[in-house]
């Protein structure tokens, strides 16, 4: 195991958290090795030292999509997060907010955007998928929009479910799957009494609004699982493209051909992805597809990337490889787990803490000093 901030949240998030909570998020498709290669690649890449470079104006800011970010990085979007601390989505938000960093708000997340929206001061990002009921797409537009929602990030790389065998072993799905979760929540006490008992309601606010009546843990599994849709194409997304003025990224990209598709689409950025190799196993990780789709498209497209960030090394080896912002996922929600929004600030500051220290000591006075020449071993590239 890679030591980081990030993996000291997570194992604390193990011990925590009901057994089919922990795996939902830890784990990836199949045989996980495009999970573990996200991350063990990253780490691999090699900073450049530089020394006696004057380093005394630091300056971690940038500005995506005409928003100030006090370092390039955003939370990613995160299913379900409100059962892993009590209403997790408003928490996460406000530390975000306090850190000047967007939040994005998941589509199946339990607290619905008129929960979390007001809750902080900063606009808030919206996730979507495509999902055949576009109804449904609409109606949540409407309502992610009216709360003032800036960027929607659009994730096109769920056309079917990943095979994610951990689930149906830790008693997310299954047989008897109810009655596994409710025994396992009998033995994790801390989470029984904050989330469990004190995080209710446990339903799909975003669904549920939509729905007029409450959408629990099974509604989501059957719920989802019919309204994937595999017929999905670019000129389906023409219409959201119409009625979404703000910024649009097209999240899920690992082929340089469709972030040029991306780029004709016209959308405003896009994020390099495997979905945290939670979809398809054995596809690129997402530090080896990126410089590829950078040397295709940077400059025509905002470019940000996700999966297997545990720390602000990472992310620093990110931007040299391409990207102008990252988006945190797994480290974000196990520090939640294990501490709620001061769990998440904790691991903010830690990130910005380590960014200094990596930007120092590679003679980058700023993000975008941040290039391929930061790095030593182009192995990925």
């Amino acid at each position: 195991m890679i030591i980081s901030a990030g993996n000291d949240y997570r194992a604390a998030a193990q011990r925590i958290l009901p057994p089919f909570l922990f795996h939902y998020i830890d784990g990836g498709a199949y045989n996980e090795h495009t999970l573990r290669r996200n991350v063990e690649e990253l780490a691999q890449l090699a900073l450049r030292q530089r020394v006696l470079n004057d380093m005394s104006s630091l300056d971690l800011r940038t500005t995506l999509f005409n928003e100030q970010l006090a370092m390039p990085v955003a939370l990613a979007p995160i299913g379900l997060c409100g059962m892993y601390a009590r209403r997790g989505e408003v928490q996460a938000a406000r530390a975000a907010d306090r850190k000047g960093i967007p939040f994005t708000l998941s589509t199946v997340s339990l607290c619905p955007i008129e929960e979390v929206a007001p809750a902080i001061n900063r606009p808030m990002w919206f996730q979507l998928y495509v999902l055949k009921d576009r109804g449904f797409m609409r109606h949540v537009l409407e309502r992610a929009k009216a709360a003032g929602c800036t960027t929607l990030v659009f994730t096109v790389d769920m056309p079917t479910p990943g095979a994610r065998y951990r689930d149906a072993h830790s008693g997310m799905s299954g047989p008897y799957a109810a009655l596994r979760r409710y025994w396992q929540a009998a033995l994790h006490p801390k989470w029984a009494w904050d989330v469990g008992l004190h995080g209710r309601p446990h339903d799909l606010g975003n669904v549920s609004a939509y729905l007029g009546k409450p959408t629990g843990l099974e509604d989501y599994i059957g719920w989802l699982a019919k309204n994937f849709d595999p017929s999905i194409s670019w000129k389906d997304l023409e219409w959201i493209r119409e009625f979404w003025q703000g910024p649009m990224i097209i999240k899920g990209i690992l082929d340089e051909d469709d972030a040029r598709d991306a780029v004709r689409f016209g959308a405003d950025g896009i994020v390099v992805s495997n979905h945290g190799g939670r979809q398809l196993d054995g596809v690129l990780s997402s530090a080896r597809a990126l410089p590829r789709i950078a040397d295709a498209v940077k400059g025509d497209i905002t470019l940000l990337a996700d999966s297997g960030i545990r720390n602000g090394l990472d992310v620093v080896r990110m931007i040299a490889l391409g990207a102008d912002s990252v988006l945190l996922g797994r480290a974000w929600i196990w520090a939640l787990a294990t501490a709620g929004e001061a769990g998440v600030a904790r691991l903010l500051d830690l990130i910005e803490k380590e960014m200094r220290v990596a930007m120092t000591l590679t003679g980058a006075a700023s993000v975008n000093a941040i290039t391929r020449s930061s790095l030593v071993n182009e192995g990925l590239i």
